[in-house]
């Protein structure tokens, strides 16, 4: 605390530091860290002896929403270590590019050992991507590449129109999901990610999620600091695991390869890396909490309100276990975990994911041996009254307070404290204040358009019409009752719901709003679809230049109000105005 400051170590910091200082610890972001990542990767691969290349691509979105913009900062950093970013037009467009990143070495030509791949996007970026992942992950990654899928997921739909839990598509697809719980663990974890991708042919879900993303924190950065191990028990099957070409057998042996082999191959390294493991043991436990990702925090959090440290958990009986990979499930490590244990209590946000794996595994377990698992409802199962023996919520987030009491009332069952009770009445009475001193404002200003934006104009519609909404700023003229719009699709369905609609309706005609960063991602074909349709609808194509709604950014390729008269009259629309303040333009 008293040591001396180095201050010629202060005059040499530099803003850069944080991608170019090679050793030590460096201050980042949790998206900063996502950069940092791929020079990392580089730099341990020059050291191995492998020339390789990096590949970004992905669509922005929350709480990935400005990680286009800083790699676009970070452009000079991310070129001088062979690193490309290339913004997608849309997510699975951008997937496929990086599938096609790991054929490299089918052909002749390739410049490097190797290209790595990261693709990143929001939740529904991710459903969208499905196809792509699953035809990606079968088909495999390179030797020397690997892929890692970032996945944005807005557990609290806090920027979303839907909450998005991502796990459950890269578990369709089989692809192993890693679930980092703070900033060193997204470097620490995104080196293990390329490292089992090339080991096990599997494409790596990588779970980012809010609270993780947008903290930052003094990380350890030596090259060492993250030791791979590559497992010495799983018998690699002749040929290997990565992708090769042609498939003989096609995707029947793809299907194969990827259940009979390489999700068994992406256990073994995560047992071999220790990627799920104890963090507390005790002596004489009883309970024991396993946990993943951002919960892990709330975990840990919670504990420290009820004064429970890893000394007095010990003496208490309770384990704590963390689950770096949630699944596949890696089954040894787990197991162990549990021997002993009275009662599992799985603590983890939004749906059962690591809690019906256990359940599973232990199923077959003596009855003396298999502890009871508990998790989002409590023993008396789930699925009888709704909500009736629930523990912890399904949907939104978790906090510490609502995950202590669960805590504290498992150990109560076994375990008697004044302290813990004391802890557990100061929650209760710290949450009476917040609710009342909560006021209900009568008047709440609703979010608006920003000055000067064509939106405050655009979205109106003439007297008697209707609009139809869509993903973007203008999604904001649903609650501007002047504005008659109402009902919104997904990125890229916008107005396409009417021709679900006008056959059956006495309505003639209706507007629908497409912003032109959407137009750009997808929307082109719901105005194909329109026209298929012989829908009577007017697109109201909203030019502002920006994808404004998560950061400002200019489209990711060029697109001009002219460019667009031309696609949609070659389309076959069959009238086109054009509308501008500035007709000079």
């Amino acid at each position: 605390m008293n040591a001396p400051v180095d201050l010629a170590a202060l005059a040499r910091a530099t803003l850069d530091d944080k991608y170019d200082v090679e050793r030590g610890r460096v201050f980042l972001t949790g998206t900063q860290a996502l950069i940092r990542l791929p020079i990392m990767q580089r730099r341990r691969d020059i050291a191995a002896g492998l020339n390789t290349a990096g590949y970004i691509s992905g669509y922005r979105g929350s709480p990935l929403g400005g990680y286009d913009q800083a790699l676009g900062r970070a452009k000079k950093h991310l070129e001088e270590h062979h690193i490309r970013f290339q913004p997608g037009i849309n997510e699975d467009l951008a997937a496929t590019a990086i599938w096609g990143t790991q054929q490299l070495d089918f052909f002749p030509g390739a410049k490097y050992d190797g290209v790595f791949g990261i693709w990143y996007g929001k939740g529904p970026g991710v459903d969208r991507c499905g196809d792509v992942f699953r035809h990606g992950n079968g088909a495999g990654s390179s030797k020397h590449g690997g892929v890692i899928a970032l996945a944005g997921d807005d557990h609290g739909a806090k920027s979303s129109t839907q909450a998005a839990q991502s796990d459950f598509i890269f578990k369709a697809v089989g692809m192993p999901v890693l679930s980092p719980s703070n900033v060193q663990e997204i470097l620490d974890f995104g080196l293990h990610g390329f490292a089992m991708s090339r080991y096990s042919g599997c494409w790596i879900g990588f779970k980012c999620v809010t609270d993780i993303v947008e903290s930052s924190a003094s990380v350890y950065v030596d090259p060492e600091h993250v030791r791979i191990v590559l497992p010495e028990d799983f018998p690699m099957p002749a040929g290997g695991l990565n992708g090769r070409w042609p498939e003989f057998l096609g995707f029947i042996e793809q299907e194969q390869r990827l259940y009979h082999h390489k999700l068994f191959a992406a256990l073994a390294y995560a047992r071999a890396n220790s990627l799920n493991r104890t963090i507390w043991d005790s002596p004489n436990a009883r309970l024991g909490i396993v946990t993943t990702g951002k919960a892990y925090n709330d975990v840990r959090q919670a504990l420290d309100d009820l004064g429970i440290d890893g000394h007095t958990a010990a003496q208490i009986g309770v384990k704590l276990f963390k689950v770096g990979m949630p699944w596949p499930l890696e089954p040894n490590a787990i197991a162990d975990f549990c021997k002993g244990l009275e009662e599992v209590l799985v603590i983890e946000e939004k749906r059962q994911l690591v809690e019906y794996q256990l359940k599973e595994q232990l199923y077959n377990l003596p009855d003396t041996l298999r502890p009871r698992i508990i998790g989002k409802f409590d023993a008396h199962g789930e699925w009888d009254v709704p909500q009736s023996n629930m523990l912890l919520p399904t949907t939104g987030e978790l906090s510490p307070p609502m995950v202590a009491r669960v805590i504290a009332a498992r150990i109560g069952r076994f375990h008697s404290s004044d302290a813990i009770k004391a802890r557990l009445a100061f929650l209760d009475a710290k949450d009476a204040i917040q609710k009342a001193g909560a006021t209900v404002v009568p008047i709440q200003r609703i979010p608006y358009f920003c000055s000067g934006c064509p939106h405050n104009t655009s979205t109106h519609v003439p007297e008697g019409s209707r609009a139809l909404a869509g993903i973007g700023c203008h999604y904001m003229a649903q609650w501007m009752p002047e504005r008659r719009t109402a009902t919104f699709s997904h990125m890229g369905g916008e107005g396409v719901a009417w021709c679900g609609q006008y056959p059956f309706s006495n309505e003639k005609h209706v507007f629908a709003n497409l912003g032109d960063g959407t137009y750009f991602h997808s929307g082109i074909l719901a105005i194909r679809a329109a026209i298929a349709a012989k829908a009577p609808i007017t697109y109201k194509i909203l030019f502002n230049d920006a994808v404004a709604m998560t950061g400002g950014q200019r489209h990711d390729g060029p697109l001009t109000p002219e460019m667009i008269a031309r696609q949609v009259a070659a389309e076959g629309v069959q009238k086109i105005v054009l509308v501008t303040d500035q007709p000079e333009k």
